[in-house]
């Protein structure tokens, strides 16, 4: 899979998914707490009632209330809380480049890792879907209407330099970011009314009325600046200046677009707290930048760095037959991935004439021929996504039950009948490469949409050409791509594949600046906030936005809307689905495929927990250098 073209970085389970935290978006899960009678998991885990009247205190926040730690539970199942710390832990992130340590705002290219720098009120667990616990935070108080978070933070909180981190940091942070924030940030953080310190260690946040599901939760995982160090900065600055922060990392050496080393601060603040024991262990967190995948994979062979998630099936099949390999020095294993993958595909700008109607882009779909590529380029290794919410319980499947019709008949005259039977899949290929029944099909629906076929060549309904361009910053997907191209001829299309650096791509994606681009999505098991920012019309022209395929349509932001206020999991699984059905019938994008295990090797240098988190891993966070193993192979790389 590709990196992602966007500034915003992700929650720190995402850090693994995202390749060693590439330039993305966050778009977390998350909402309000709520009394448990009976918690699942630990039975220790609940909130307490405290004076004010139908006031709530937590020790975390999760979508729906569920919290499988108690107040004072000691450390994670899946960390070692005698783990050593030490040594050094090598990656090469999927972005080729960096030109800014400010990975905020919406100008540059971040240097990958940037959260490791700063802490949030609070973080979340591994071993939960969604369940975030106190950092910063010790505590958070919820108001009876669920509109005032009253945070009581940690007194000993401190940034690098020493100075306390307060409450007035905190607000200055969600109120900076608010306005000066990346689009992304900013407009999920636009139901935010105020953020103000009461005292020092109280931060009083007021949200709006009719306000999203996981906005809370989304307040508690943004990045906490210090105020006094803005005071004479501009925070909308490019700038290679290491910045203040207060994490577990600091910005140690680094060579820009080379590499970046985060050394572990011995000093850190909440090295003992039990959210962090365990975690965070090695001394030194290095990136390796290669503009090149074989390239990269060349370094780590040759010990560059030491751990690489495999996402390229052809290299896991044939390419793990070095020297290294064959004696044992480096391993290979796989987990399960429990989470929904990342949905991946190739993105229609729909704000191209060229593409309104959905009867061409679903005939550009029948081109590609998932089948041959699987097995000629892919050794079978992925599945085909059809869903935006693929491998879950919120993919729309078979007949719409009785409650997704109900949320779909008022939009009956806007959405093809299809949306009220059987959800839209790609088509299945006869696996030649060239399936002349589905090229077909794709020809009677160019002949549908209106187009015309002169001198060989496809002319849509005013009679210019059908031609377009698939963009990336990558040479990636060029091997999946071509074929494509081929067969698109074959019907009088022109497509071209230009690859372009990684300034000019994310400039060209912030402008909208292109034809078919290469996208991934992060969908959470409780979808929120990333509804908003990858299917609403209010995003679909915002630059810089996640909506890349510039999806406006009335029926899909009522859905979307309705989403965001469910009020239970039944609710959001019913609203979820429905959405599924009417973003399928409108063709915004042709899927690729998703693995349903995470691929990785390493050198023999590290100690591991009994078992890894249910969701992620575990790679950055939970192991950690074991100086025997690194002795016993002689290791002489990085």
């Amino acid at each position: 899979m590709a990196d992602f073209p966007f500034a915003y970085p992700l929650t720190r389970r995402r850090l693994i998914r995202a390749g060693a935290f590439g330039a993305a978006t966050a778009l977390t899960p998350g909402a309000f707490a709520r009394p448990i009678a009976k918690p699942p998991g630990n039975a220790g885990a609940k909130v307490e009632k405290i004076a004010a009247p139908g006031e709530i205190e937590s020790h975390g926040l999760s979508t729906f209330g569920d919290l499988a730690e108690p107040a004072d539970f000691k450390h994670f199942g899946y960390v070692n809380p005698n783990a050593p710390k030490g040594g050094t832990l090598a990656l090469s992130p999927a972005s080729p480049t960096y030109d800014t340590f400010n990975a905020y705002v919406l100008r540059g290219n971040p240097a990958t890792g940037m959260s490791l720098v700063f802490d949030t009120l609070m973080n979340q667990s591994l071993d939960e879907r969604d369940a975030y616990y106190g950092l910063v935070a010790k505590k958070v108080r919820i108001s009876a209407d669920k509109l005032t978070y009253t945070f009581l933070l940690r007194k000993e909180a401190r940034f690098h330099d020493g100075s306390p981190l307060t409450a007035h940091d905190a607000a200055f942070s969600l109120n900076i970011l608010k306005s000066k924030g990346h689009p992304v940030i900013s407009q999920m953080l636009r139901d935010v009314t105020s953020a103000e310190a009461e005292a020092d260690d109280i931060l009083v946040v007021k949200f709006a009325p009719g306000r999203t599901r996981d906005l809370p939760l989304n307040v508690a995982n943004q990045p906490i600046f210090s105020r006094a160090y803005y005071k004479d900065r501009d925070f909308e600055a490019t700038t290679l200046e290491p910045p203040l922060g207060s994490g577990p990392y600091k910005v140690g050496d680094f060579e820009q677009g080379r590499f970046i080393a985060y050394h572990r601060n011995k000093d850190y603040w909440a090295k003992d707290l039990p959210i962090v024991i365990g975690q965070g262990n090695f001394d030194v967190v290095r990136f390796e930048y290669f503009g090149d995948s074989q390239v990269a994979f060349e370094a780590f062979k040759a010990g560059a760095f030491t751990e690489r998630e495999e996402n390229i099936a052809r290299v896991w099949a044939t390419g793990y037959d070095f020297p290294a390999f064959k004696d044992g020095r480096v391993k290979r294993t796989t987990v399960p991935n429990n989470n929904i993958p990342n949905i991946q595909g190739w993105m229609f700008n729909t704000r191209r004439k060229v593409f309104r109607d959905p009867r061409v882009r679903e005939a550009i779909g029948y081109a590609f021929d998932y089948e041959w590529t699987s097995r000629n380029l892919m050794y079978d290794a992925y599945k085909r996504i059809s869903s935006y919410f693929e491998n879950s319980e919120l993919a729309a499947k078979g007949l719409p039950s009785e409650e997704e019709k109900a949320l779909l008949e008022p939009y009956r005259d806007q959405l093809p009948a299809e949306v009220f039977g059987e959800p839209f899949v790609s088509p299945v290929s006869d696996g030649s490469g060239q399936d002349r029944a589905l090229l077909k099909k794709a020809n009677d629906l160019f002949v549908a949409a209106g187009c015309t076929r002169k001198d060989g060549v496809l002319l849509l309904p005013d009679g210019t050409p059908l031609e377009f361009e698939f963009l990336d910053n990558s040479n990636v997907f060029e091997r999946h791509t071509q074929p494509f191209v081929k067969n698109l001829k074959l019907l009088g299309v022109t497509a071209r594949i230009r690859i372009v650096d990684a300034a000019q791509y994310k400039k060209r994606l912030e402008d909208f600046d292109f034809d078919i681009v290469h996208d991934v999505m992060m969908m959470g098991w409780n979808p929120g906030e990333e509804l908003n920012a990858y299917f609403s019309s209010k995003t679909a022209n915002v630059n810089g936005t996640r909506n890349l395929a510039g999806v406006s349509h009335p029926a899909v932001d009522a859905l979307v809307d309705k989403a965001l206020q469910a009020g239970t999991r039944e609710e959001l699984v019913t609203c979820c689905r429905a959405l599924d059905r009417a973003l399928r019938s409108q063709r915004y994008w042709i899927p690729h495929w998703y693995n349903p295990v995470h691929r990785f090797a390493y050198w023999d240098l590290f100690g591991q927990p009994e078992r890894p988190p249910k969701f992620d891993t575990g790679v950055l966070w939970t192991w950690w250098w074991d100086e025997e193993k690194a002795r016993k192979i002689n290791f002489t790389g990085r």
